[in-house]
């Protein structure tokens, strides 16, 4: 079942957890040890973050958390709880992405999340792939097509099997960092929504009043797809600085403050765990759709 149609068969919020991969040689059980105290809260899907490749100190080019699609398919076929792995454009050739996709469409896994993904540290700036899908909307694209039987080699052969993937995309309540303003990041948001999205998941935010504003800005710009919010549950007093800089996101002073206070890293995330869930009430009172709870694998915390 697709993310949208659980939407539109409950009458009221859902929960889903987000989780990051191990790093390569890491087992599985690690997984399943943070997400078996947390599938009493009965999430709807659980999204698997993608990493590509980055350069080790010999400046060799190398994949440290290989293994979404098959981490997406251990915890769907364990939990009986539907998956989103991330699908990357960075990283990628079109072809790669295609066979990446045809093995999610034999495990039955429909739901994905479609991201342009991050530059490598060693460039800075972006550079797609050669033969890769530059942007987010691309990739949709690509994936609405193979939905259509069109696959890239355009045999007659592929074309009588179509696809049936759900596409999710990312938004930014305070901006995609390279966006030259919020109104073009509003504009490229609406772009991916006409390519095929089916629903948008936000970037983090610590501020409900940023969410709010954000989905009147997505309403009249015509955006009607149902619109995810991304909580993060902090769980590192590091992370009143870490999370800034990283995700170019802003924390309420109330929050830096009460982190500042804390002694511990077991302080934090009480104070975390109290902030995201007062963060939800309030999320589900206006009626969201769901609460995305981001980056468990880190953080372990029981919300």
């Amino acid at each position: 079942m697709t993310v949208v149609d659980k939407i539109k068969q409950s009458d009221k919020a859902l929960f889903s957890f987000e989780i990051l991969p191990p790093l390569k040689g890491k087992g599985i059980e690690s997984i399943y040890n943070t997400l078996d105290p947390l599938m009493e809260f009965n999430p709807q899907f659980i999204n698997i973050t993608s990493h590509r490749e980055q350069y080790d100190d010999n400046n060799k080019r190398v994949r440290k958390r290989p293994g979404t699609v098959a981490i997406a398919a251990a915890i769907k076929y364990k939990y009986n709880v539907e998956v989103v792995p991330h699908i990357l454009c960075g990283g990628f050739t079109r072809s790669e992405t295609e066979y990446v996709l045809i093995d999610l469409d034999f495990l039955e896994i429909d739901n994905i999340l479609c991201l342009r993904g991050d530059p490598l540290k060693v460039e800075g700036v972006y550079k797609p792939e050669d033969e890769g899908n530059v942007h987010a909307q691309d990739l949709v694209r690509q994936v609405n097509n193979m939905n259509k039987g069109k696959y890239l080699d355009d045999t007659e052969f592929n074309a009588s099997k179509p696809t049936k993937f759900s596409c999710g995309v990312a938004g930014y309540p305070e901006k995609h960092h390279i966006a030259p303003s919020l109104s073009s990041d509003m504009m490229y948001l609406k772009q991916k929504v006409d390519a095929g999205a089916d629903y948008i998941i936000t970037q983090m935010f610590f501020d409900n009043k940023k969410y709010f504003d954000f989905v009147n800005e997505c309403r009249a710009m015509g955006i009607t797809v149902p619109i995810i919010p991304g909580i993060k549950p902090v769980g590192l007093i590091n992370q009143v600085d870490i999370l800034p800089e990283l995700f170019y996101i802003g924390l309420p002073d109330e929050l830096i403050k009460e982190l500042k206070a804390c002694k511990t890293d077991e302080d934090a995330k009480l104070v975390g765990n109290a902030w995201s869930i007062m963060q939800a009430k309030e999320l589900i009172k206006s009626g969201v759709p769901y609460c995305a709870f981001l980056y468990l694998w880190k953080c372990k915390t029981n919300v």
